[in-house]
C-alpha cells in the first residue's frame, strides 16, 4: 500500500475502473474497454495512462512484446483519499455534516435505514 495515495482525476477514474476490474491490460485493450461507453480519441486514453504511470497510481511491465498496465493502489484506497477530499472541501472536514445531511435530503429504504443502524451499532461497539 502506497503512504499517499494520487489525486486521480475524474477522467483518469474510467481507465482505474477498467484496471481495478481486470488487469493487466495493454492500452489497446484500455481503449477497447472504454470505447464501448465513452468516445475519447485514443490518444486522451493514451495520456490518462500516462499522467497515471507517472502519478504511480499504475504499474506498467515492459517485459512483454505490449505493455501491460495494472493498478498500484486499490479502489478502495482511492475511495477514501476521494471521500476525504470530498468532506474536507464540502464540509469543512465534518462527517456529521455529511451524513445528517446526506439523511436528511434522501429518501432511504427501510433496509438502508436498518443497514445505516447496523454500521453505527458496529462503530459504537467498536469504541467500547
Amino acid at each position: 500500500m502506497l503512504s499517499k495515495t494520487p489525486k486521480i482525476s475524474d477522467s483518469e477514474w474510467e481507465i482505474m475502473k477498467v484496471l481495478w476490474k481486470k488487469s493487466p491490460l495493454t492500452s489497446s485493450e484500455i481503449i477497447e474497454i472504454l470505447k464501448e461507453y465513452i468516445s475519447w480519441n485514443p490518444k486522451t486514453i493514451h495520456t490518462l495512462i500516462s499522467r497515471l504511470v507517472k502519478k504511480d497510481a499504475i504499474e506498467v511491465k515492459k517485459d512483454t512484446p505490449f505493455y501491460l498496465y495494472y493498478p498500484k493502489v486499490s479502489e478502495e484506497e482511492c475511495r477514501k483519499t476521494e471521500t476525504k477530499s470530498f468532506v474536507k472541501k464540502v464540509y469543512n472536514g465534518s462527517i456529521h455534516l455529511l451524513i445528517s445531511n446526506f439523511i436528511k435530503n434522501e429518501k432511504l429504504s427501510e433496509e438502508e435505514i436498518e443497514e445505516l443502524r447496523k454500521i453505527l451499532d458496529e462503530k459504537d461497539s467498536r469504541r467500547r
